[in-house]
């Protein structure tokens, strides 16, 4: 009886989650894009320095930008929170930005394209920059068949109406991570299909690769795919140009050797997208997610200490 009394409120509970997220998205879905863009730029740049969030991400910056002034962290900081809550408003709208919508231009076009004329899969990576959504529509766009790595949400009922709202701009295939999603990056790479993931987060059972100077625990998936299946890893980046708008860069492949040494060359192959990553972070570090606890407890602890 108790068993079924938990199930009950917390099946409730989605569903009034669920509901609250089914208003949001319609209240934003009648704004103009930009309008929606830049209110949401505007509440979380208000309310996010009041997060714990928010002490997160000045870690972060710490451990990554040691020598970086106190303002300029600051300027960082705000500069992350006008992305972010751009990112979280622009969400329910994310089937207007794409290419075909003129909303994003894509520098290196013909790097997809190759991708989609060869009939080969490849393993596309990135990381949280800008609005990381837009990537899979430019995706789908360049004519690619790709599931998409995605952490499924707590409340199933949510992580419905996600896919749904992938489903608007085109993005059909998806693979839960963990072990059912491992399975279905075997098949689809099997079938030709190729797979995108971002690999920007801490992941406790995966390689230790330097990052901003520190090992980090990298999922070494990407890699170990593409030796398995002798696929190319084809990095992208998204940039925010003004408002919602954007630029997908499709940047130079990945080469990862093959020497017969498979532990030595996934943590090269590792070791090179995290390599990737920090150059994106570097060229843009307002667009990133320092939400993301990347470096390790330790580290978090030494950069706390660190500051006044």
């Amino acid at each position: 009886m108790a068993r079924a009394r938990v199930s009950f409120l917390k099946d409730l509970g989605w569903r009034l989650e669920v509901a609250g997220y089914d208003l949001f998205g319609a209240l934003f879905r009648l704004f103009p894009t930009d309008l929606a863009s830049a209110l949401g730029a505007a509440v979380f740049k208000a309310f996010g320095p009041l997060t714990r969030a928010h002490r997160t991400a000045l870690l972060g910056l710490r451990l990554a930008f040691p020598d970086m002034s106190a303002a300029e962290r600051a300027r960082l900081l705000a500069a992350q929170w006008d992305n972010f809550g751009r990112y979280v408003f622009e969400f329910p709208l994310t089937h207007r930005l794409t290419p075909a919508g003129g909303r994003v231009e894509v520098v290196g076009a013909e790097r997809l394209a190759a991708i989609a004329a060869s009939g080969q899969p490849a393993v596309l990576i990135s990381g949280h920059f800008s609005n990381f959504e837009v990537m899979a529509a430019v995706i789908v766009d360049a004519g690619i068949a790709c599931n998409v790595t995605y952490r499924a949400a707590n409340n199933p009922y949510v992580d419905q109406r996600i896919i749904d709202s992938r489903r608007r701009y085109g993005v059909t295939l998806f693979a839960p991570k963990g072990g059912e999603g491992a399975r279905e990056l075997l098949e689809a790479m099997n079938a030709a299909r190729s797979i995108a993931m971002l690999n920007d987060q801490r992941y406790d059972m995966g390689v230790a690769a330097p990052f901003f100077g520190r090992p980090v625990m990298t999922n070494p998936a990407a890699a170990r795919l593409a030796l398995r299946f002798g696929a190319a890893i084809q990095p992208m980046s998204i940039e925010r140009l003004k408002g919602a708008r954007f630029r997908c860069v499709i940047h130079p492949p990945i080469e990862v050797a093959d020497t017969g040494d498979r532990t030595a060359d996934i943590a090269a192959g590792v070791a090179a997208i995290n390599a990737f990553i920090e150059a994106r972070v570097r060229a843009r570090p307002g667009e990133w997610w320092w939400l993301h606890r990347r470096w390790s407890a330790a580290d978090y602890a030494e950069a706390e200490q660190a500051l006044p």
